[in-house]
């Protein structure tokens, strides 16, 4: 069985990339389909972990830090499931139940225990996140929480994020 674990190249012109296999690639697209051919991450191409910042690596969460392609479309099967369940709706109507502030897993958990959806079945977590980054976005809801870890120069991590119903102008 060859092996397959596709890492770029340092010092060579453009995106190259080089896969165990022997096989040198030209271009992140061309990269991932080699992945994917072979049954690996397209997101992490094999290798199960995640650069966050030069140096600072995690496990992939597109594969559960596998490597694996099966479990990156389980993974992204069920984030789909989740978008169709978690709507703006439903995270929208349980923030507007807050008067003061409230954090990301607090949100998270009454929108399992409200579906009725066990631990682990969906991840409720992350896209409960991305909906509460949009209501951000919209200025609906402001950010109280300082970043957790500063990574690298340019990136942030928090842990379990708290925010606050903005509040509203009578003019």
């Amino acid at each position: 069985m060859t092996k397959h674990v596709i890492s770029p190249q340092i010092g060579i012109l453009g995106d190259t990339y080089a896969c165990d296999c022997g096989v040198l690639i030209a271009g992140r697209m061309t990269a991932e389909l080699h992945a994917a051919e072979n049954d690996l991450c397209s997101s992490c191409l094999g290798s199960a972990e995640e650069e966050l910042a030069p140096g600072l690596t995690r496990g992939c969460p597109a594969c559960a830090a596998t490597g694996r392609r099966k479990e990156q479309i389980t993974w992204q099967l069920a984030y789909a499931e989740a978008e169709e369940l978690i709507t703006m709706t439903v995270v929208r109507g349980i923030v507007a139940g807050y008067d003061g502030p409230f954090r990301l897993s607090e949100i998270a958990d009454t929108v399992r225990t409200g579906l009725g959806l066990p631990t682990g079945r969906l991840p409720v977590g992350p896209r409960v996140r991305d909906l509460l980054l949009q209501l951000q976005a919209a200025g609906e809801i402001t950010m109280l929480s300082a970043p957790d870890e500063l990574v690298g120069t340019d990136k942030v991590l928090y842990r379990d994020p708290q925010w606050q119903r903005a509040r509203t102008l009578g003019l």
